[in-house]
């Protein structure tokens, strides 16, 4: 007797290879963090279950262990106990403190000279001037000003002058912390992007920005040269975004609407060695 049922559509080879692109630089970190495939293969089926939970609710509808092992084909009792653990498992860690204060001293207007650049603070307050004492107590009242500076010394996010000045060093617009500071931005960062390109394929409401240039028949001069110019650009455009956002927060504070984020990066990116094919280029 001939089978008649429908034929199983997979996944079509096209997004299978977009996947193993996207895996392909996150199994290189794990592999490089001694983090083997068991230890991934576990850490999935928890975010399996986390985004079923979250993201595939019906109207009016518990979500019962049994529609979860459908969506996810993990068995009833593996969902089960990660939803337990989920639940007992807390949430990651807000931005790091410093992030929050280079932020604010790149994007209000107070902490800036006329040219759009961090100027130099005093390190004490005085007479109500813009001062890095004042910078430290806006943002958090729980550190001391001076503990803060210290450390900002060692990691050279900072220098102080001979007049008792601070300045902010071009250095600490990108995180030079530990592993730690450097994991939040990654998960973080990565996040939005890939969530990003997600949304967009998935294409549930309307496309949101996610564009990038690529070439590939340059000269490794010519990259240098691209590199140095990405760099200009993407940090004018990055202080800029940052001072309207510290703008808009402040005035919709209070405001019980107030509750969305939003992210804007840029990147650039270059192989180690760099094999050209045709020269195409993307905008």
């Amino acid at each position: 007797m001939a089978d008649t049922s429908p034929p199983v559509v997979g996944p079509s080879a096209a997004l299978i290879g977009a996947l193993r692109q996207v895996l392909r630089p996150l199994v290189r970190l794990l592999i490089a963090r001694g983090i083997a495939f068991p230890y991934l293969a576990e850490l999935l089926k928890s975010v399996y279950v986390e985004v079923a939970v979250n993201d595939f609710t019906l109207p009016d509808k518990p979500q019962t262990d049994s529609r979860l092992s459908l969506l996810t084909g993990l068995h009833r009792k593996d969902v089960k106990r990660l939803r337990e653990e989920g639940q007992a498992a807390g949430h990651g860690k807000n931005a790091p403190l410093s992030a929050q204060l280079i932020g604010r001293w790149l994007g209000d207007a107070r902490y800036l000279a006329p040219d759009g650049t961090p100027r130099a603070l005093p390190r004490l307050a005085a007479h109500g001037d813009p001062s890095f004492e004042g910078l430290v107590a806006s943002t958090n009242k729980d550190i001391r000003p001076r503990a803060i500076l210290d450390e900002w010394l060692r990691q050279s996010i900072a220098k102080l002058d001979v007049d008792d000045r601070v300045h902010l060093m071009t250095n600490a617009f990108v995180p030079s912390a530990g592993e730690d500071d450097k994991s939040y931005y990654f998960g973080r960062n990565l996040h939005d992007h890939m969530a990003t390109g997600v949304d967009n394929l998935l294409g549930e409401r309307p496309p949101l920005l996610e564009r990038n240039v690529y070439y590939d028949q340059l000269t490794p001069e010519s990259v240098t040269a691209l590199a140095s110019l990405a760099r200009d650009h993407g940090m004018r455009a990055l202080q800029a975004l940052n001072a309207a956002a510290l703008d808009h927060q402040e005035q919709d504070a209070g405001n019980p609407a107030a509750g969305c984020r939003m992210s804007f990066g840029v990147y650039f990116y270059t192989p180690p060695t760099s094999a050209g094919t045709d020269g195409t280029h993307e905008l």
